[in-house]
């Protein structure tokens, strides 16, 4: 990534992780790996491909910010984060990027297996 990008894209990232802690634990796990390795992944990108890496990511940030506020003020509904990507848009990806956005999709859709509890039988002395 060139020189003049280096600030907005420290930024970016920061402000991403930090609006990742309005996020259900286990979506925030999630979203904060994706990020770093998306981040590091492109630390080395050409200026056109920078740029668009980082209105992207912009993108999300503001799409996130906003309903990270809707959820606030509507504190009785249950959190709804993410968005609706028509197959038109899909599309437009690389082959690289659709396996990803499968992984991920993967990822985010497994049950909650963070904590598991099992009772013992047995008295533990």
């Amino acid at each position: 990534m060139c020189v003049r990008h280096v600030s907005r894209v420290r930024a970016l990232y920061r402000r991403i992780l930090l609006l990742h802690r309005v996020l259900p634990p286990d979506l925030k796990a999630l979203g904060d790996q994706y990020v770093k390795d998306e981040f590091r992944r492109h630390k080395t990108v050409g200026s056109d491909e920078a740029e668009r890496f980082l209105q992207e990511w912009e993108a999300y940030a503001a799409v996130l910010w906003q309903q990270a506020n809707e959820n606030r003020h509507n504190s009785t509904e249950k959190a709804c984060f993410g968005i609706f990507l028509p197959e038109e848009r899909l599309n437009d990806f690389r082959d690289e990027q659709i396996g990803q956005l499968q992984e991920l999709m993967q990822e985010a859709t497994k049950p909650n297996r963070q904590f598991s509890i099992t009772e013992s039988r047995k008295p533990k002395f």
